[in-house]
C-alpha cells in the first residue's frame, strides 16, 4: 500500500461544516501488512463525507477483542480484514461536517454510533432485524473505521450522546450494547443468572444484569483477578471455572440450576458447563463465538432439558441503544472497574500488550 506524505492542510471537505477547517490528513491506525500489529500513518487522508454521512473529530476509542484479533492477525482476520484498513469500530467524537441530505443532526454535537451498517432494504432490515440484515457492513473491519482522528459514519448510524454521561463512557457504547442485547433477550429480572466467561462484555453483563432486576448472580471464569471483580460488581459467587464442583454447588444454591445462562466466553468447555448447570426449563442466551465447531450434546442439554437457547448478535437498532442509555442514566451501571486503562493513541502497542497480558481490562486510547 502506498502511504500518503504530504503535509496536512486545512481544506473545506463539504458546504455544512460552519466555520470549521478540516485539514487534508490525520493520524490513523491501519493494517499495513497480511500479519501482527497495526502502523500509525500520521498522513492518512481525511475521509470526505457523502450527501448522507457526518464526518466526525473522533476523542476516544475502545480497544476491543475483535481489534485483538486483527492485531494478532489469527485465522479470522486473515480471512476477513482487507489490508490497508483504518481498524477500530467503538468511539465518542463530535460532529464536524454534515453531508448536504443530512438533517438530523448539526455541527458541534457529540456522538458516537452504531458499528454494524445496513443497507437498509431486505426482509430483516425493514422489520426490526437490521442488526442481522443481509449486507451488513462493520465499521473497522468491512470498512475504514474509527481509531484515526476523522471518521466518516452514515446518518442513520449516529447516535446522539446524552451530556451526563462521560467521554470514557461514551466510547464503549459498543460492547455495552453487546451485554445490553444478551441480558435483556434473556429476561433477568427476579432471576437467577449464571455468566460463563467475565470478559470485558462478560463483567459488563454482570452490572447490567444486576441492574436490570437479576436476583442473584453466579459467574465462571479462569482469571483470578477477573472473578474478583465479578464480586465486585454484584456476583454472588465467582467460580474457578477448571474446578466442576462448582455445578454441583451452584445446583444446591438455586432450584437444581440457574434459571438463565449468559455464555459469554465461547469456548466449548464453557458451553458445555453452563448448558449441564442450567436448569431444566431455563433460556440461554449465547453471546460468546467459538473459533471452531465443536461436538454439542443437543439432546441433552437442550431438547430433554426443554431449554430455551437465543443466539446473540451484535445490538438491535436501536431498541439496545435505548436500553442502554436509561441504565447508564439511572446511575446504576458499574463501568469504572472494567474500564482499566486510558492511554494515548500514539501508545497503541502498550494497550494491546495491557489487553493481551490480561492487566488490562478494557482499554480507552485518547485520539485528540
Amino acid at each position: 500500500m502506498t502511504v500518503t506524505t504530504t503535509v496536512s492542510r486545512p481544506v473545506a471537505v463539504q458546504a455544512s461544516t460552519g466555520s470549521t477547517t478540516i485539514p487534508s490528513t490525520m493520524k490513523a491506525l491501519y493494517k499495513h501488512h497480511a500479519g501482527p500489529e497495526l502502523k500509525l500513518d500520521n498522513a492518512r487522508k481525511v475521509p470526505t463525507p457523502g450527501p448522507r454521512d457526518v464526518l466526525i473529530k473522533v476523542k476516544k476509542v475502545g480497544i476491543c477483542g475483535t481489534d485483538r484479533h486483527i492485531w494478532e492477525w489469527d485465522a479470522w482476520a486473515a480471512s476477513r480484514i482487507p489490508v490497508g484498513i483504518t481498524t477500530g469500530h467503538e468511539f465518542v467524537g463530535n460532529i464536524v461536517a454534515l453531508g448536504s441530505a443530512v438533517t438530523r443532526y448539526q455541527i458541534g454535537q457529540r456522538v458516537s454510533a452504531e458499528g454494524h451498517i445496513s443497507p437498509g432494504t431486505g426482509y430483516n432490515a425493514r422489520t426490526g432485524n437490521a442488526h442481522i440484515a443481509d449486507g451488513m457492513v462493520i465499521l473497522g473491519v468491512d470498512r475504514d473505521g474509527c481509531f484515526a482522528e476523522y471518521v466518516c459514519i452514515p446518518e442513520e448510524n449516529v447516535w446522539p450522546v446524552h451530556e451526563s454521561i462521560p467521554d470514557h463512557v461514551a466510547a464503549v457504547l459498543d460492547p455495552l450494547g453487546n451485554a445490553v442485547h444478551t441480558v435483556m433477550e434473556a429476561g433477568v429480572s427476579a432471576q437467577n443468572v449464571l455468566i460463563t466467561g467475565v470478559g470485558i462484555i462478560g463483567l459488563m453483563a454482570v452490572t447490567v444484569a444486576k441492574a436490570a432486576g437479576a436476583a442473584r448472580i453466579f459467574v465462571t471464569d479462569v482469571d483470578p483477578k477477573r472473578l474478583a471483580i465479578a464480586r465486585q460488581l454484584g456476583a454472588v459467587e465467582a467460580y474457578d471455572a477448571r474446578d466442576t464442583k462448582w455445578i454441583d454447588h451452584l445446583r444446591r444454591q438455586t432450584h437444581n440450576g440457574p434459571d438463565v445462562l449468559l455464555e459469554m466466553a465461547g469456548a466449548p468447555s464453557a458451553i458445555d458447563a453452563g448448558f449441564q448447570a442450567l436448569r431444566p426449563g431455563g433460556t440461554a442466551a449465547l453471546l460468546g463465538i467459538p473459533s471452531k465447531p465443536f461436538v454439542f450434546d443437543l439432546t441433552n442439554h437442550v431438547i430433554f432439558k426443554g431449554a430455551k437457547v437465543l443466539g446473540i448478535n451484535g445490538r438491535k437498532m436501536f431498541q439496545t441503544w435505548y436500553q442502554m442509555e436509561a441504565l447508564l442514566l439511572s446511575g446504576r451501571l458499574q463501568l469504572d472497574p472494567i474500564i482499566t486503562h486510558q492511554i494515548p493513541m500514539d501508545k497503541f502497542a502498550e494497550g494491546f500488550r495491557l489487553m493481551q497480558s490480561g492487566e488490562g481490562i478494557k482499554v480507552v486510547m485518547d485520539v485528540g
